[in-house]
Formats: structure tokens, C-alpha cells, sequence
């Protein structure tokens, strides 16, 4: 906190509540970016805005064009500036006196392209995730089959026909396994990669041998 020329304590000016007199939308995207709005300010001020509304610029989904479906409440929209570039976006705000109303969305996030890194916790670990609280899922529902589950309405086909085509593809990526729908690919219950291990796991001990030391590290691991 300031203080004035005797000493006393003095609330830093730039936090005392303002009442704008004239808003301005910035809609940033990709294709408007920090630099782009810092490079406007100029002409926002010859206006006579006081103060520039921003739609929201963190963390959202690659190649979103309004910004709403955040998936990192905690990180700025590479895809409109890094936070050097943020900072002279605001350096130049404030250096003509104008200020910015955010539009901040904390009660909803995109989990489309599995992009979200809490929505994916959840998927994976299920009511016992961290973030389990955070999204609205009803881990009772009525109907007892789906208790402790989420239901997802991504299938194009039946799901018996989705199995017979052969489009759910299990794959392992990044230390982890998981099941991919064409571009969806979702997380696979740690529990499970025991069943996914052991699969075939006769005609490999047939072909190596039971003393076969790599097959014995694998049957440690598993």
C-alpha cells in the first residue's frame, strides 16, 4: 500500500472502483490478438473509450473463435498472446488511463477434442478425481447401471454396429492407454489395464517360455 506525503497510508489508485463511461468489445481470437488490440488503443482513445470489454482470452479449446469453451482456467490463449504480450496489452491501457472489464466464465468449460485436462481426470478416475465436484455429473443416477459413470452421446451407430465396424480403437499413448472414436479419445480406467495386459497372454507364454525372463518381469508388472 502507498502512502502519502505524511506518511499515511493510501489505497493504490488503480484499485479504487471506476464507473466507465464508454466500452469498447474485444472479441480476441487467433485472429485478434493482444498486439492487435494494443496496436488499437490509440484509436479506442481518440474515441473516447474509457474502457475496453474483453471477451475471455485463457486457456480454450485449439482454434476456438469466441474464447467460452476454457479449458484452463489458469493459463492464457496461446493462440491470442503470450504473457509478455498481455502485460504491454495492459501497460498500454493503462498508460492512457483506460481499463478493462473481462468477461470471465467460471461456471462452464469446453471438454470437446479431450483437450480439458480436469474434464479428463474425471473420465478416467471417475468420483474419486479431484475435480469431480467441479462439473455437474449425477454419480446416482436412476437407472443403477450408469452409477459411478458417465454417459456420452458420441457414438455415429449402435454401439453393437460402432464394435462391429471396428471404431473404437484401443490405443497407448503418452505412458497411458485409451480408446479412440476417430477424433475422440478417451481415457481408459487405471484399473482396467490389467485386463488390457493379460490379454493373449498364453500364446506369449507359449512362444517365449515360462522361464523366459522378460516374460517373467512382464507377469511382475501385471
Amino acid at each position: 500500500m502507498a502512502a502519502d506525503a505524511f506518511g499515511r497510508p493510501q489505497a493504490d489508485p488503480r484499485l479504487q472502483p471506476r464507473i466507465p463511461a464508454a466500452t469498447y468489445r474485444l472479441q480476441f481470437n487467433s485472429r485478434f490478438t493482444f498486439e492487435n488490440a494494443r496496436d488499437l488503443l490509440p484509436y479506442l482513445e481518440a474515441l473516447g473509450v474509457s474502457d475496453v470489454y474483453a471477451s475471455s482470452y485463457l486457456g480454450a479449446r485449439p482454434g476456438s473463435m469466441h474464447g467460452y469453451d476454457i479449458t484452463d482456467h489458469n493459463t492464457l490463449n496461446p493462440e491470442i498472446g503470450t504473457e509478455d504480450e498481455y502485460d504491454r496489452f495492459v501497460e498500454a491501457l493503462q498508460t492512457r488511463g483506460m481499463g478493462q472489464i473481462l468477461d470471465v466464465v467460471p461456471n462452464h468449460m469446453g471438454i470437446a477434442a479431450g483437450c480439458n485436462p480436469w474434464w479428463n481426470d474425471v473420465l478416467e478416475n471417475g468420483p474419486s478425481s479431484p475435480y469431480a465436484a467441479f462439473f455437474d455429473v449425477d454419480w446416482d443416477p436412476v437407472k443403477r447401471q450408469l452409477a459411478n459413470k458417465v454417459l456420452l452421446p458420441i457414438l455415429g451407430e449402435q454401439y453393437g454396429r460402432v464394435l462391429e465396424n471396428q471404431e473404437l480403437v484401443l490405443e497407448y499413448a503418452a505412458g497411458a492407454f485409451g480408446l479412440r472414436y476417430y477424433e475422440t479419445r478417451l481415457p481408459i480406467d487405471p484399473r482396467s489395464a490389467t485386463q488390457i495386459l493379460s490379454h493373449r497372454l498364453e500364446p506369449l507364454a507359449d512362444a517365449l517360455g515360462e522361464t523366459d525372463l522378460r516374460l517373467q518381469e512382464y507377469h511382475s508388472i501385471i
